[in-house]
């Protein structure tokens, strides 16, 4: 095996850490530790590997099951913010907005729940990186 594919190897189990333990408590030395990488050159190679870094990915990761609560189920919005893994309701609102370009209120009001198979639901609605709300795509 190169070293290349070893660190990518190493970056898809904190990846997967990520998917798996997205509620917890997530930091960035703890999850370079899982790669076995510093967390400087965990953060570097992340963001080259995945495009974003770690902790976008994992805010991104946290908005994706948010918005599939909202849309499933009644649960109050603070009690889905801390479910997903924020300690502030204030961050996650500010977070999901800049992520998915509204409230998590409004977002439920407009939502409505999917009926076709999960693994087209998950494609459809997972949160993108691209052309989100706090890049001022209005040009």
């Amino acid at each position: 095996m190169s070293p290349q594919e070893d660190q990518n190897r190493r970056l898809l189990r904190a990846r997967d850490a990520m998917d798996r333990d997205f509620a917890k408590p997530l930091d960035v030395p703890g999850l370079a530790a899982v790669a076995f990488m510093s967390a400087a050159h965990f953060s570097r190679s992340f963001r080259a590997a995945f495009g974003e870094t770690p902790h976008r990915y994992l805010q991104r990761r946290r908005i994706e099951r948010a918005m599939a609560l909202l849309r499933e189920t009644a649960t109050p919005v603070t009690d889905v913010a801390r479910e997903v893994g924020f300690e502030s309701l204030s961050t996650f609102i500010r977070t999901f907005g800049s992520i998915v370009g509204s409230s998590p209120t409004e977002f439920r009001a407009k939502a409505a729940p999917f009926s076709a198979p999960i693994c087209f639901v998950k494609s459809w609605t997972r949160p993108s990186s691209f052309g989100q709300a706090e890049s001022g795509a209005g040009s």
